[in-house]
């Protein structure tokens, strides 16, 4: 037997060698690169084993977990790359990436955001110099648009927010052009409406085009002292119930505000807006409530809006949601359950015989009387037996979980069993019946926390320890269970990282038995000399320890966000007709008793640059053109003061259709109160992307040779279209 033992361990030990050697020594060679952290050399040697031996699993198992810890990387080194603006990198990586997996799902989002990053970069440099220069409504515009494609866009949130916080609360849309700037005084007293409007046309070459529903023989009485020409027309058109429509930037069309009539002019737009956390029903029903909209879609499935409005209802819902679509607090629960338990069991004593025989020795069964005289009195053996035992516990830990919560969600722990408990039953038609359920037995810990803004953390606790202490059996054999069960539920309030304990749910038990010759037994001290005294203490306590540690709390919005103006009753997020606090401002009722025309006059502000020791340079370009068209660059000198500048452009994107100037620069030379055109022509590499052309260089010569200081507005952003 010992010689087949010893053939079989033999033969046992060869085989685990020959499959050792057998092993393709590329997945040593793998293992050491992979342990140099050489993870894409390892992947090559293990691909290269692989054209050799298609067949070995081994081997395949192997480079599949390379390969996924290879992408975990390149997935974690994109993302930096993407948050960093490295966009070249990030195309590099992506490239890796390809060759790894070329059908990973995250791929060819990765790709849309190389595609949106540059273009976004631009409009971002765009929006950022519209705010230097106090254009908030081309800033804001342009941080939407971004936000649009990248609701989590770090810089244009950061954008918008500067936005709002340099525009105050009374103050709406500056939709109006420059022209809508210029400061005006008003006179008049129950001079006919269209007259007023004559005299503003007359004064800042502004076009007003009349519904033919406004009353020709409107009448008001008006006296404005150092407002805008936006201002004045808030007023006047407030007070006479009309509305307005910019037609261009110096084209206005003025109507009755009527319901009809605003359906007929204004004009609406129809936004997609994704939700990332909020629930898309209460929005809506928050946007309904507040904003009024007008027509709304939503879809449950993707998440997402569809509002269709007016441009300031569609700003007011936007900044609506960004006040609301807020990533929900997170918490991390630290739980450590005990059973801090101590057991001691005594037994000490004799242990005498409890049966005493008269009969014959070694006879069983039936005896005759007869043989009395040999019978012999006997007990069992041994006939005494000395007890002296004693045992002790220790402490157990029962779980030590770790659990992330989400805000005022319900978290549920059980380590235990599921006892199967027997139900029978009898019935006339069908015989006995019998059927199982199952008793959980163990821990069971439900936790439900609430995370306050101040970093606190509520929770609601409840703790169940239970534990099977014997069955029963039922009717027909079936069984239960006696099953013994401690339970405690509290609500408590802890600080961020801040331990607290919860004891005293114990459980104690102290027996005493004695087993003996009675009436001896029980006597004390000299009683242990006639029986055997067990003594069992049994001693537990459950105590639970919880920690929160907070692993995401709400990050409150702006400001800017969370107070807004939302203008009438009649017209959610219309314009503001307040004045700035300088304005003075008088309206007398139209058409009053005795009331007379007492003539106008309007003051024209004074030309820009005009005693200011400042040249205004005006800067645009065509917004969008096609493959290979031809981009419009305009400047106009509005100043007196002579002005040199340069165009800046990429000369791999564009070529100017006239000679001159070094590549990518194009000089240019103003006239006072002058403008010129330079035209560009769109190259092949421009295609599909979103560019910048820059102004350059500039500087400024007043009539008497001094030097002015130039202020340039505009923005050189623009888009070529792909070819289709």
């Amino acid at each position: 037997m010992k010689t087949n033992y010893f053939l079989r361990s033999a033969a046992a030990l060869a085989l685990a060698a020959l499959l050792a050697a057998c092993a393709n020594p590329a997945l040593r060679q793998a293992e050491e690169l992979s342990r140099a952290n050489q993870m894409p050399q390892a992947y090559a040697v293990l691909g290269e084993a692989l054209k050799q031996a298609p067949q070995d699993h081994a081997l395949r198992a192997a480079q599949l977990r390379l390969q996924n810890q290879l992408v975990s990387r390149l997935l974690i080194q994109i993302e930096g790359l993407r948050a960093g603006g490295r966009w070249e990198e990030m195309g590099e990586a992506m490239q890796q990436l390809r060759e790894l997996d070329p059908k990973h799902p995250r791929l060819a989002w990765f790709e849309a955001e190389l595609k949106r990053g540059p273009r976004q970069e631009l409009k971002l440099q765009a929006a950022r110099a519209a705010l230097r220069e106090g254009k908030l409504e081309r800033a804001e515009a342009l941080g939407r648009e971004i936000l649009v494609e990248s609701p989590q866009h770090v810089g244009a949130r950061l954008l918008l927010s500067q936005a709002a916080q340099a525009r105050p609360l009374e103050a709406q849309s500056t939709e109006m052009g420059p022209a809508f700037q210029k400061p005006v005084t008003l006179e008049f007293r129950d001079a006919p409406l269209r007259q007023v409007f004559e005299a503003l046309a007359r004064s800042s070459n502004i076009n007003f085009v009349f519904d033919k529903d406004v009353r020709a023989d409107a009448r008001v009485t008006i006296f404005l002292r150092n407002v805008s020409l936006d201002e004045a027309m808030r007023v006047l058109l407030s007070t006479q119930a009309l509305d307005r429509k910019m037609l261009n930037d110096s084209s206005v069309l003025i109507f009755p505000n009527t319901a009809g009539k605003q359906r007929e002019h204004q004009e609406l737009i129809t936004r997609t807006l994704y939700l990332t956390n909020a629930d898309v029903k209460q929005v809506q029903a928050m946007v309904r409530t507040i904003a009024k909209v007008r027509d709304i879609h939503i879809d449950e499935r993707l998440n997402l809006m569809v509002v269709r409005d007016t441009p300031e209802v569609m700003r007011l819902v936007e900044k609506l949601i960004a006040s609301v679509d807020l990533p929900e607090p997170e918490v991390m629960l630290e739980v450590e359950v005990l059973e801090m338990s101590t057991d001691r069991a005594d037994a000490l004593g004799l242990k005498w015989p409890d049966t005493v025989q008269y009969g014959l020795t070694g006879v069983t069964g039936q005896v005759e009387l007869g043989r009395r005289n040999e019978f012999r009195a006997s007990i069992a053996n041994p006939a005494v037996v000395a007890t002296l035992r004693g045992s002790a516990g220790d402490v157990n830990i029962l779980a030590n979980p770790k659990i992330r919560v989400r805000n005022h969600e319900k978290a549920k722990v059980h380590i235990g069993e599921k006892l199967p408990v027997f139900t029978t039953t009898s019935s006339i038609n069908i015989g006995v019946a019998s059927s199982v359920s199952y008793l959980d037995v163990g821990l069971k810990l439900d936790v439900e926390p609430t995370i306050q803004l101040d970093n606190d953390v509520s929770i609601k606790v409840g703790l169940e320890v239970s534990n099977l202490i014997s069955e029963v059996l039922g009717p027909s054999d079936s069984k239960a269970y006696r099953i013994g069960t401690r339970v405690t539920s509290t609500t408590l309030r802890l600080n961020d990282g801040e331990t607290q304990v919860l004891a005293g749910l114990i459980n104690d038990e102290d027996r005493r038995t004695a087993t003996g010759i009675p009436g001896l037994s029980a006597m004390p001290v000299v009683g242990r000399l006639f029986g055997v005294t067990q003594d069992n203490r049994t001693k537990t306590e459950i105590v639970l320890l919880i920690t929160p540690r907070i692993v995401r709390n709400l990050a409150l919005p702006d400001a800017a966000y969370t107070r807004l103006a939302s203008g009438t009753d009649a017209s959610p997020g219309a314009f503001s007709s307040l004045l700035r606090p300088k304005a003075q401002v008088g309206v007398g009722p139209a058409g009053g008793a005795g009331a007379n025309a007492a003539g106008f006059s309007v003051t024209p502000p004074p030309a820009e640059g005009a005693g200011a020791g400042e040249a205004v340079l005006r800067f645009e370009v065509t917004p969008q053109v096609g493959p290979g068209g031809t981009v419009s660059v305009t400047l106009k000198n509005e100043s007196g003061a002579h002005l040199r500048a340069e165009l800046e452009f990429d000369p791999a994107k564009f070529a100017p259709t006239q000679g001159g100037g070094q590549p990518g620069r194009v000089p240019v030379e103003l006239a006072p109160r002058g403008d010129k055109v330079v035209i560009l022509r769109a190259l092949p590499a421009a295609n599909g992307q979103a560019l910048n052309i820059a102004v350059g260089s500039i500087s400024a010569t007043g009539a008497a040779g001094e030097n002015v200081s130039v202020r340039l507005e505009g923005t050189g952003l623009l888009t070529v279209d792909a070819p289709r």
